[in-house]
């Protein structure tokens, strides 16, 4: 039976990393938190990266411990409990059948700025019309030019902070270091500036994913633990940074559309030529992103529909491209919702999804170290007790200062997956399903 074989290095993990991540959604997402934390987006930046940095060792050391593919699923699973196993990869899916529609809500947002006339309905259709059909197609073409993509859409990171920096230059009166960009113009309080650091949690989804990469990485035990670190800390640096120079040169909240605000921004400090640069950079990212995301949830579900977990019909067979239609084009599906949303509150749903899933591993840690192999003594207290707890404290901090909208239909999806599971198991009578996620 083939299997796959450990050729990825740690360079190359943390690039696999970076990419998903995506790094200009740091001004895809500028207007909302500028809006949400009245003017201190690097603020809540640091706080969310503080957060994953506790949650990003946890699922390093689970990574050592249990190095197989499926990430959150498989390491609740083996640490803990086979059903809470589920719930883990219960709201993974939550992630990788919404993710799509964020992203290309963005990427719509964004045209609709550049081309007020065409409707953001449309824009988004065509996002999920070509990139549908891409994945049905395959991803032979888009694998080729991703690497081209992600340099695209650097560079134009790179140029957006240049001219920030040269803008704030040439204001005598704009100092070039402030605390304003991490407070807010008026000292925002710590709830504002948590509720900000909920959603700037969004920026950081993808530094887990490489974990599904154990079975593929030269030295999994060694090497993921380091690379998730890396990943986390070199994106939230990049998120810090980018944020404050923007803030600098557009302090305040106040913005015509806050969904596509780094658009209003790119023109004051540009001009008409770099808004064009900046509008193709951040599609190309949206666009890169969306395909990713979406064939990567079409594979999840595929996996389940395989494993029977989820209707074997729909989502367990391949198409005549050897591609999972069926996930795919649920996929496209389920980002319909988009056209009843704002940013905001589709990132903060996908956000539930993601903190129960990090609260889980933290969990996992002290379940599998500090409680089964008994590693309490010297520093391992400290590693596989206090990290972890405080990691799961800051994660269900930022989880409760998600808005009500988000957590209500989040703690529905719980209750659709409890429900779901106990009629797999026929009342929790029978085993729990075991799925194979090679995502």
């Amino acid at each position: 039976m083939p299997q796959m074989k450990p050729t990825l290095s740690l360079g190359q993990v943390v690039l696999f990393g970076l990419a998903y991540m995506t790094p200009i959604i740091v001004l895809g997402t500028f207007g909302v938190l500028a809006t949400l934390t009245e003017g201190a987006v690097s603020g809540a930046y640091i706080a969310a990266l503080v957060a994953m940095l506790f949650t990003a060792h946890s699922y390093g050391r689970m990574a050592s411990a249990y190095p197989v593919a499926g990430s959150a699923y498989a390491y609740v699973r083996h640490a803990i409990d086979d059903r809470l196993g589920f719930i883990a990869g219960w709201v993974i899916l939550l992630d990788y059948l919404f993710l799509p529609m964020v992203i290309w809500l963005i990427g719509a947002a964004y045209l609709h700025s550049a081309f007020p006339a065409v409707p953001t309905a449309l824009w988004l259709l065509a996002f999920i019309g070509v990139t549908t059909a891409i994945n049905i197609l395959g991803l032979r073409l888009a694998s080729a030019v991703n690497g081209v993509m992600m340099l695209i859409q650097l560079l134009v990171l790179v140029a957006f902070v240049g001219l920030c920096m040269h803008y704030v230059l040439g204001d005598p009166s704009q100092p070039f270091w402030s605390l304003t960009p991490f407070l807010g113009a008026e000292s925002a309080s710590l709830p504002l500036l948590m509720a900000g650091a909920a959603v700037a949690c969004y920026s950081f989804l993808g530094f887990d994913a490489v974990t599904t990469l154990t079975e593929e990485t030269k030295d999994p035990q060694r090497t993921l633990p380091r690379a998730v670190l890396l990943i986390t800390l070199c994106g939230g640096l990049i998120f810090v940074v980018v944020s404050y120079f923007v803030q600098l040169a557009a302090p305040g909240s106040d913005f015509a559309n806050p969904d596509a605000a780094a658009y209003e921004i790119a023109r004051n400090i540009g001009g008409d030529i770099f808004v064009s640069l900046f509008l193709i950079g951040l599609v190309v990212g949206q666009f890169a992103s969306g395909i990713a995301a979406q064939a990567s949830g079409g594979r999840l579900l595929y996996a389940m529909g395989r494993d029977g977990v989820l209707p074997r019909r729909l989502l367990g067979r391949l198409g005549r491209f050897n591609t999972p239609v069926g996930g795919l084009c649920l996929s496209g599906a389920v980002a319909l919702l988009a056209l009843t949303l704002d940013v905001l509150s589709a990132a903060s749903f996908i956000n539930f999804g993601a903190f129960t899933a990090f609260a889980l591993v933290n969990l996992a840690v002290i379940f599998q170290y500090y409680l089964k192999d008994h590693r309490r003594h010297g520093l391992d207290a400290f590693w596989f007790l206090l990290c972890p707890l405080v990691g799961l404290g800051a994660i269900l901090w930022l989880m409760f200062s998600l808005d009500g909208t988000a957590i209500t239909l989040g703690g529905l999806w719980l209750a659709c997956g409890l429900s779901w599971l106990a009629w797999l198991t026929r009342g929790f009578r029978q085993p729990t399903p075991e799925l194979r996620l090679e995502t």
